[in-house]
């Protein structure tokens, strides 16, 4: 199948066009995107796959074939993914796909464990969308997260993990000390180790324009993003709090001018933050402001915001990039209370990464205290893979 040539009829206000349009961006599949309320002549299209019926999503493949509203599954098995298990039981079982449980997996198939990764999207995670990463070691001239996050997965299928994506863990049940992965496939699969590396989600704005833009001006890494920038005349960060304002510092190394919109009346970072910033000549601070969407070029990168002070007037904003500090959230609410968490609800480990449920074991961005940087995940990809056979060769 040419991926290039799949073609999505919708539009922005259809929540499934857009749920549609992330599950493809998410699997790294590119296709055209036609908005039928600025096409209106392709209603007639939609009209002639659906036998006179107007429904969005529609869906053509290269094939010709199309599909009508499909939910993720159907696309999924439309694309060719891999989302049945082989096997029912496995010495490890690693929850999420990201660079930690694939590093993961690579350490612990070449220990000869029977391996598997269960990722609910697509394999490589976060990175796998990031525009491009030039802080990881190895690549000097930086890398484009789809690159390197489909390196790794290739490196992990050498050495025969097996890797599911587009399914869902639905739940872990213990049971004298085995540990029972349900799918959401309906399978179940048991192991004798259990993984959990379902990172953290980067809160978002929700505001329209943001999900086309993720990486093409939207971004939630100043680090990883911020050095793209050196030299445009503004960028924009949203969030008043500690990471925003720490954040914003870091980008005025790179753009001329950096603009912090906070929508409350006083910003929630440190007064030591707050000082500094208004100390930066080319940084400025925007209380009581809120967003209302991220304005797209003819090129599809971002070129403005759109802006509503405390008086309700809303203005246009010209920007270069929007950098999003509004929270981080950890992928553990679909564990249910099994095993321990902390105020913020980041799974806790022993020094040996094993949770308080013996067997089940935390890495990467969803652990507690971890740093959520993409070398140091890979970095704990690697140690709690050394855990994993001192575990079964003692249980």
């Amino acid at each position: 199948m040419s991926e290039s040539t799949i073609v999505l009829y919708g539009a922005e206000w259809c929540p499934d066009c857009r749920r549609s349009k992330a599950f493809l961006r998410d699997q790294r599949i590119q296709y055209t995107y036609v908005d039928l309320e600025q096409h209106p002549d392709e209603a007639a299209t939609v009209l002639e796959y659906n036998d006179g019926k107007q429904i969005i999503p529609t869906i053509v493949f290269p094939d010709g074939s199309h599909l009508a509203e499909p939910s993720n599954e159907q696309l999924a098995e439309k694309l060719g993914l891999i989302r049945e298990a082989a096997n029912s039981t496995y010495d490890v079982a690693i929850v999420g796909g990201g660079p930690t449980g694939l590093t993961t997996a690579i350490y612990a198939a070449r220990e000869d464990l029977a391996t598997i990764v269960i990722e609910k999207s697509a394999l490589g995670g976060q990175a796998g969308v990031t525009e491009r990463l030039d802080n990881y070691p190895g690549f000097p001239d930086g890398i484009e997260g789809a690159d390197l996050a489909d390196r790794i997965a290739r490196q992990a299928d050498r050495y025969g993990v097996e890797l599911l994506s587009a399914v869902v863990v639905d739940g872990i049940s213990n049971t004298s000390g085995a540990l029972t992965l349900t799918l959401s496939t309906g399978q179940q699969i048991t192991a004798g180790a259990v993984v959990i590396a379902t990172g953290s989600t980067y809160r978002r704005t929700n505001a329209p324009g943001e999900s086309d833009l993720i990486g093409a001006g939207v971004h939630f890494c100043a680090t990883c993003d911020g050095p793209f920038y050196k030299g445009v005349s503004d960028v924009t960060v949203l969030g008043g709090g500690n990471s925003g304002l720490e954040e914003g510092l870091f980008l005025t190394k790179f753009a001329d001018h950096v603009t912090v919109v906070e929508r409350g009346a006083k910003a929630a970072a440190s007064k030591i933050l707050q000082t500094k910033v208004a100390d930066q000549p080319n940084m400025d601070l925007h209380l009581n402001t809120g967003l209302v969407s991220f304005n797209p070029d003819d090129n599809g990168r971002l070129r403005s915001v759109t802006l509503v002070n405390a008086d309700g007037k809303e203005y246009e904003h010209d920007t270069s990039a929007a950098f999003v500090f509004i929270g981080l959230d950890p992928n553990t609410a679909w564990l249910d209370g099994l095993v321990e968490l902390d105020e913020r609800g980041f799974i806790v480990t022993d020094r040996t990464m094993e949770t308080n449920v013996q067997g089940i074991f935390a890495a990467g961005d969803v652990r507690a205290g971890s740093t959520k940087q993409l070398a140091s995940a890979v970095g704990e990809g690697a140690a709690v893979s050394l855990q994993l056979r001192h575990h079964l060769e003692t249980s």
